[in-house]
């Protein structure tokens, strides 16, 4: 399988079940391996026949931009379905992160997989 990646994509958006953390967006990071349906864009050369990034990252940041979350599980969930549904990835693994937000941590996040990853 063929894989698309993206990494450190810092993203802006209202998360948090604490009410301190519902006054303003935060920054989140996204690091995504996406996997593609199959080898047909190297063949073609054709941006239509694979995962278009460019596209996908401006679709991230306006769902960010216009979403708040509860918890980062929800917003890795939203994600993988823009990805799966939306850009036709076959297999998705997201890393979302929460920047800074406990002292004495750097960072705190989760990781998902959806899809079918072939062996």
């Amino acid at each position: 399988m063929d894989f698309i990646f993206i990494e450190e994509l810092r993203l802006d958006t209202l998360i948090g079940v604490y009410d301190w953390e519902r006054h303003r967006p935060q920054t989140i990071q996204l690091d995504l391996e996406v996997g593609l349906r199959d080898a047909s864009a190297a063949a073609s050369d054709d941006v239509a026949d694979t995962v278009n990034y460019g596209a996908l990252v401006e679709r991230l940041r306006v769902m960010a931009a216009e979403s708040s979350f509860l918890l980062i599980e929800s917003l890795a969930e939203e994600i993988s379905r823009i990805v799966l549904e939306e850009f036709r990835g076959a297999w998705v693994k997201i890393r979302v992160t929460k920047l800074g937000l406990m002292r004495d941590t750097k960072r705190v996040g989760i990781v998902i997989q959806r899809g079918k990853r072939p062996q």
